[in-house]
């Protein structure tokens, strides 16, 4: 009977684990530890040679361990309204470069405005352990962010309402950045000029709504009722809004908009009604997205810097977390707005048509003057005498 030949054994892998790190820096699994969790007091040389060995091994820190040993779990909490908005996904990115900059991952959660949807994102960051987190949300439940407060976890909001401390707000200043789109359209001409908000339920859409109030008082042109549209922040609020408008017997010259996305609605309406931008009317988008550069027009917008805001929360989160646990907190810092003109605004329609039938009924009466006595040079009265 032929014996059954054994299949050879094949070695098993080195167990990888945090000994075998502080075996290959010479280091002992203490210098290891306190470098993985990047405590500040480790030599700088042993720190070298500790992440030269994880480099060399491919060692992977196991993060749950790392936040059984530290009670920290070194992740940043991010808590958005909406990922379809594409000023949503640019500010993740620009949060997760800030957040890896300071040695944190983060954890994102989306509510897309809905109180169930946030309170299982205020679970997650509890389940998680996050050590802080950045609520870039809006219409949000404020007793469940309780719920975090009271586990100490660090909260920073944009412009919340909610003034129990610790207070740490980012606060936009929209007010310049509409004013200065409301002064670039008034110098272009347009005093018909129209506002399609955000859902007015939202704290940030009541700020913009107001500074495009107050901005168009501010230079004398009262606001028409009927220009003011309550939109919902998306391409089809921006298409409802303008076919509105546009049914309406006096037609505004120029529309603004709460954000880029209604804007690029906006867009689509115009030229759906067989009009053109900036021609027949002139559009002002909020948001500044990277898709604002390449819409047809490229659409003139007032920019919220998404990397002022990602780093504005991670830099509070971080002074937060690395204070004592007795002190309270007040860190407001101010993102700021600016207008950023490319071509989707111009003159209003007829303009220089109606310029013209403004100087046409205007008189002119220019007055001759006397022309001053010229005062002759010696050589001049020479030749005078000699022609006496």
């Amino acid at each position: 009977m032929a014996q059954k030949s054994r299949k050879p054994r094949t070695k098993k892998p080195p167990r990888m684990d945090i000994r075998t790190v502080a075996s290959r820096a010479r280091v002992s699994i203490a210098t290891v530890s306190r470098t993985i969790n990047h405590i500040p007091t480790v030599d700088p040389i042993l720190a070298k040679r500790v992440w030269k060995a994880i480099e060399d091994l491919n060692y992977v820190p196991n993060t749950q361990a790392r936040a059984l040993v530290s009670g920290k779990s070194h992740t940043l909490g991010l808590i958005v309204s909406e990922i379809t908005n594409p000023f949503f996904p640019e500010l993740i990115q620009r949060f997760e470069e800030c957040a890896v900059e300071h040695g944190y991952e983060i954890l994102i959660a989306s509510t897309n405005y809905d109180p169930k949807r946030m309170a299982s994102c205020v679970r997650r960051m509890l389940e998680r352990k996050v050590d802080g987190v950045a609520v870039m949300t809006f219409g949000i439940e404020e007793p469940l962010l309780d719920q975090l407060a009271n586990k100490n976890i660090p909260i920073v909001y944009v412009d919340s309402r909610s003034r129990q401390p610790p207070d740490m707000t980012l606060n936009v200043d929209y007010r310049h950045g509409i004013w200065q789109g409301v002064q670039h359209l008034a110098v272009l001409g347009h005093r018909k000029i129209a506002f399609i908000s955000g859902p007015l339920k939202l704290h940030t859409a009541q700020l913009r709504h107001q500074a495009f109030l107050d901005s168009l008082r501010e230079i004398g042109i009262p606001p028409n009722p009927s220009w003011l549209i309550q939109g919902d922040h998306t391409l089809e609020g921006g298409l409802a809004g303008t076919e509105q408008l546009l049914k309406q017997t006096d037609v505004p010259t120029a529309i603004m908009c709460s954000n880029d996305m209604t804007a690029i609605g906006v867009l689509h309406a115009v030229l759906d009604a067989g009009l053109r931008v900036p021609e027949d009317i002139s559009v002002i988008g909020f948001d500044d997205v990277h898709i604002a550069q390449f819409t047809y027009p490229p659409l003139t917008t007032i920019r919220m810097s998404c990397r002022d805001l990602a780093q504005g929360a991670v830099s509070i989160l971080c002074t937060e977390m690395a204070s004592t646990p007795t002190a309270v907190a007040h860190h407001n810092l101010t993102i700021p707005t600016e207008l950023i003109v490319r071509r989707t605004t111009a003159l209003p329609r007829n303009a220089m048509e109606d310029l013209q039938n403004q100087n046409k009924d205007r008189k002119f009466i220019f007055v001759e003057t006397e022309r001053p006595a010229r005062i002759a040079t010696g050589r001049q009265k020479r030749a005078m005498r000699a022609r006496e």
